[in-house]
This record gives C-alpha cells, sequence and structure tokens, in this order.
C-alpha cells in the first residue's frame, strides 16, 4: 500500500467513526461476528438506516461481511484500523517530542535563572 492509499483509507476510516452509531457497530462486532439483524435490534432506528451505515463501514474497511443463505454477518477487520491506529501513534509521538521539548526549555530557563540568582546572591 503506498503512503497515498493509506492516507486515503485513514481519511475513510476517520469519516467513518465520525458517526456516533457507526462506533458503536464497530463495538459491537469487535469480538463476535453478528448478523445484520441482531445488529439492527441494538438501535431504534430503522433497517435500512443500520445497513447504510453498515456499508459505509466496510467501504472504509472497517468491517467484513460474510454471506450465509440470506443472512449476512459482520464483524470488525482489525487490519482495517492499522492506518487509523498508526496516524494517531504518529501523532501521539509528536505530541510527546513536543511536550518533551517544551519541559526542556522551560529547565533550561530554569536552570539559567537559578544560576543568574547564585551570581547576583
Amino acid at each position: 500500500m503506498t503512503r497515498r492509499d493509506a492516507t486515503d483509507a485513514t481519511g475513510l476510516a476517520l469519516q467513518a467513526l465520525a458517526e456516533p452509531r457507526r462506533r458503536a457497530i464497530l463495538r459491537l462486532v469487535a469480538r463476535d461476528e453478528l448478523p445484520a439483524a441482531r445488529i439492527a435490534e441494538q438501535f431504534e432506528v430503522s433497517r435500512t438506516a443500520i445497513s447504510q451505515h453498515l456499508t459505509v463501514l466496510k467501504s472504509a474497511g472497517l468491517l467484513s461481511e460474510r454471506r450465509e443463505g440470506t443472512r449476512r454477518f459482520y464483524r470488525a477487520r482489525p487490519e482495517g484500523l492499522a492506518g487509523l491506529r498508526a496516524f494517531l501513534d504518529e501523532m501521539w509521538a509528536g505530541s510527546l517530542d513536543t511536550a518533551r521539548r517544551l519541559v526542556e526549555a522551560e529547565r533550561g530557563l530554569s536552570d539559567a535563572d537559578e544560576q543568574e540568582e547564585g551570581r547576583a546572591g
């Protein structure tokens, strides 16, 4: 997968997860494969609405679908979250690095202030 493809996949995942019901659906199928009807029972919206949410999650690579006769079963795809996880890890590492530099800069000022006070006293 190219960097651009990974960026596009991360964008699709972020868009899909922006909707609270989709996040709830993903939590439902994180550990167990569930039929669409069982997923729909958990929400007070139409089955059509849930079907649309499932389609968005599947298109974003976050769900796998398995058909058995007329039934459709869904399961979370952990590898679908890999790009998003890498993006968040990168952001977190960058934030930690920035925080470290700020603390070091503040310590540098504090050390300089203490040295200045020592000379003045």
